[in-house]
């Protein structure tokens, strides 16, 4: 894993930067699919974790969180707008527009329901973080938050890389993935005008430019 802040480490994943998992002090964020248990149980060995956080239910971030809660007997957390899909069987895949690449997801990729622990809300503290709330990809879609050097965890509000092609930049997340994209936009807005220092994605590379940020959000359809 590399250290891309403080006490803030972004996994090593296959391709690279293409699904992302982060450790946070002794909390680790998302847990992307479900063939991801194995390679985040190597990378985290040794180490003291406390709690596993989403970012949001969705099956590339929330598909080993059950097997990983359960090895490691930690408590899982999401945003309170997430708990219902993350407990619930079926209802990840039923929560998205229906079409075959939701099939796909739903049958390879999502993880069992776990019981969440913990339903994060805005202005809560999780390793030093505050939480966001930004709906709009998921109903209870949370980021991350880091005043003090200005590092920001915004999961798939925005993506830095198409998701399709593999090519680095930064995208809105395709819409057949995204229930309400207008909503999306407002909060790709919001996290754009805290001017991070670092932002840290669900898909794609580290970003270290918050010009570059604050012009791709302003130029989002309102």
């Amino acid at each position: 894993m590399k250290e891309l802040a403080a006490g803030v480490y972004q996994l090593r994943g296959f391709p690279r930067d293409a699904i992302n998992v982060y450790l946070v002090g002794d909390v680790l964020i998302d847990a992307a699919t479900r063939q991801g248990e194995r390679r985040i149980m190597r990378q985290i060995a040794g180490r003291t974790i406390a709690a596993h956080a989403l970012t949001h239910a969705h099956p590339d971030h929330q598909g080993s969180s059950h097997a990983i809660c359960e090895r490691l007997q930690i408590p899982l957390w999401c945003g309170q707008g997430d708990v219902p899909a993350m407990e619930t069987p079926g209802a990840i895949s039923s929560s998205q527009a229906p079409g075959w690449l939701n099939r796909l997801q739903a049958r390879y990729w999502t993880g069992p329901p776990h019981p969440v622990t913990r339903a994060l809300v805005e202005g809560d503290e999780v390793a030093g973080f505050q939480v966001l709330k930004v709906p709009g990809h998921s109903r209870g879609h949370v980021a991350y938050w880091r005043e003090s050097d200005r590092v920001l965890i915004l999961g798939d509000v925005l993506n830095n890389m198409n998701v399709r092609t593999g090519v680095r930049g930064l995208h809105e997340p395709p819409e057949i993935f995204t229930p309400d994209p207008a909503r999306n936009r407002e909060s790709a807005r919001r996290l754009a005008a805290l001017r991070p220092s670092l932002v840290c994605f669900g898909h794609g590379p580290p970003l270290r430019d918050p010009d570059r940020l604050a012009a791709f959000a302003g130029a989002l359809p309102a």
